[in-house]
């Protein structure tokens, strides 16, 4: 059985660190950069929100959630966790994710995924992990599926969207024996995107 417990993970320049009330200025400003709570299809919160945003996450009970910091300027860049968490079957999710405009289409979201699928599946011995978006999140779901994550299908009328809409939810997972090329995959990524 698997054990997920808040802790900080670092590579690439950047710092997994748990949320906490300290990050609500950074991610305030993270949240401003691109006005990214106006989007009806993603979890991020309002400027005025983020101390309850960073509450609401830390009294969630299956869910672990992180800053994501420039490791070399202290900088928040965003936000990002493991939630929906079955020890029982040795599942995670990853999701709640988004980054500041400035910073998306960089090394930061394939570093993060790296990090947190390297921590579920090599430290934490996970057999899955899975990860989900909102059906008309079409940047999302091709994000997900260049990381090499499998769609599961979509579950219908699911959750509310901020504007009061119910979503259909798109499901994926990355299974334990896929894992390997995909680390390998994400790795050759990164070292392509550093030559650039």
């Amino acid at each position: 059985m698997i054990k997920v417990a808040p802790l900080t993970l670092e590579f690439n320049g950047l710092r997994l660190e748990p949320l906490a009330p300290h990050h609500e200025e950074g991610l305030r400003a993270a949240a401003l950069d691109g006005e990214l709570w106006k989007l009806r299809v993603t979890s991020v919160p309002e400027p005025h929100n983020a101390a309850q945003y960073i509450a609401t996450a830390l009294d969630t009970r299956d869910r672990v959630a992180f800053a994501v910091i420039d490791a070399y300027t202290g900088t928040v860049l965003g936000s990002t966790s493991y939630h929906d968490i079955l020890l029982s079957v040795g599942r995670v999710e990853i999701g709640y994710t988004w980054y500041a405009k400035r910073v998306q289409r960089t090394h930061v979201n394939t570093s993060c995924k790296l990090l947190l699928l390297s921590h579920a599946f090599d430290t934490l011995g996970c057999g899955v992990v899975g990860l989900r978006t909102d059906c008309e999140n079409f940047a999302s779901q091709a994000a997900i599926e260049k990381l090499g994550a499998q769609k599961d299908g979509v579950i219908r009328h699911h959750a509310l969207r901020r504007d009061g809409t119910v979503r259909d939810t798109v499901m994926y997972s990355i299974l334990r024996s896929e894992w390997p090329p995909i680390k390998r995959a994400l790795h050759d990524r990164l070292e392509r995107h550093a030559r650039v």
